[in-house]
């Protein structure tokens, strides 16, 4: 096992960008939440039809799962994500434990958007767009950062899964970002088309 590594560009890029779409989407639905406790009339710009309604979403118990509204735990978890990415730009290398740590909040984040894609579509009936964004990106983030610990070997598997990784980890965050949106297109396929 590689006691440091840092990672390529793309790599490095892909983490900043994904970083920086969390971000937004954390950003806006917190200030739409401020809004809304504000004025509890506010309709979200994001609240188009009644399955694409992000205020129904935002006021949900759902929204505040650890009693405090979930995006501004992004907003601290995703400017994590752009300080890695960037370091990495810069050429940083991390120890094995720090990579380690780094899959571990990517194994939380995408748990944690896991069960409030199955919230939001079976529970609150309600899609926003914002969380949408923030689902991509942390299951994009998920997947290449899993990927590179099992590459560089901080993370036991077989030689054919590394091999596997190396040539195609595209395959895996297209999988899941591609059943989520077959869930989504079925749960509403009445409205859909309609």
């Amino acid at each position: 096992m590689a006691r440091t590594a840092g990672a390529g560009r793309g790599f490095a890029l892909l983490t900043v960008v994904t970083g920086a779409a969390g971000l937004l989407a954390s950003w806006v639905i917190t200030l739409d939440k401020f809004k809304l406790l504000e004025n509890p009339r506010f309709v979200p710009g994001c609240s188009l039809n009644p399955v694409v309604s992000c205020g129904s979403v935002m006021k949900s118990d759902q929204a505040s799962a650890f009693g405090f509204p979930n995006p501004m735990l992004g907003l601290v978890a995703y400017g994590i994500v752009i300080c890695v990415g960037m370091s990495l730009l810069a050429g940083a290398r991390f120890p094995a434990w720090y990579w380690l740590t780094f899959d571990a909040g990517c194994v939380f984040g995408v748990g944690f958007v896991s069960w409030l894609q199955f919230e939001s579509l079976y529970r609150i009936n309600a899609l926003c767009l914002w969380c949408c964004l923030a689902w991509v990106a942390t299951i994009l983030l998920f997947w290449y950062v899993t990927s590179h610990a099992v590459r560089r070997r901080f993370l036991p598997a077989p030689e054919w899964l590394r091999a596997f990784l190396g040539e195609f980890t595209w395959v895996l965050p297209l999988l899941h970002i591609g059943v989520v949106g077959m869930l989504v297109l079925t749960r509403w396929w009445d409205f859909w088309t309609s």
